[in-house]
């Protein structure tokens, strides 16, 4: 009666092992330093009533750098400076965003998808380990969605000036 019990078990845990072997995927590994290129360009947003954003990015190497302005009623408000660098051991984008000499954000970046991108923000706010959201709804526009204690927060929508 034992040995059937055991036989059971083992051909119980082979079927388990087999069928979730069988239901495993194999993702193809996404080129994040391909898909990145996709910021590549002056984007222009709405803040609100009179105000506009425009952040261009500029290619170096296998990073990318940043300018960030803020603009009310055609005057600067806000720049911000950013560098992305290829994190190659972690296949990720580390951003950092420097305002006024001072460093503010450090995060990283990477793709889940040819068309969507993960922010992790903890690394600036271990307290606060929300992930915003980019995606590309085309070649012209992508949205930002930020996140705050796991719920959207808001979305902007950046669109490419030609």
């Amino acid at each position: 009666m034992k040995t059937l019990y055991l036989t059971l078990i083992v051909i119980a845990l082979l079927l388990l092992r087999t069928n979730t072997a069988q239901a495993q995927t194999t993702q193809p590994k996404l080129n994040q330093v391909e898909l990145m290129k996709q910021f590549i360009g002056s984007w222009k947003f709405d803040l609100g009533k009179d105000t506009t954003g425009l952040w261009k990015f500029k290619l170096i190497g296998t990073g990318i750098e940043s300018n960030w302005h803020t603009v009310f009623n055609g005057k600067t408000l806000r720049e911000r400076n950013g560098l992305w660098a290829y994190d190659k051991k972690n296949d990720k984008y580390v951003n950092v965003f420097r305002e006024k000499e001072k460093f503010i954000l450090v995060r990283y970046i990477w793709f889940i998808s040819n068309s969507k991108c993960i922010v992790d923000n903890s690394y600036s706010d271990i307290a606060n380990p929300d992930t915003d959201s980019i995606e590309f709804k085309s070649p012209n526009v992508f949205t930002w969605t930020m996140i705050k204690n796991g719920k959207p927060l808001h979305t902007d929508t950046f669109t490419l000036i030609k």
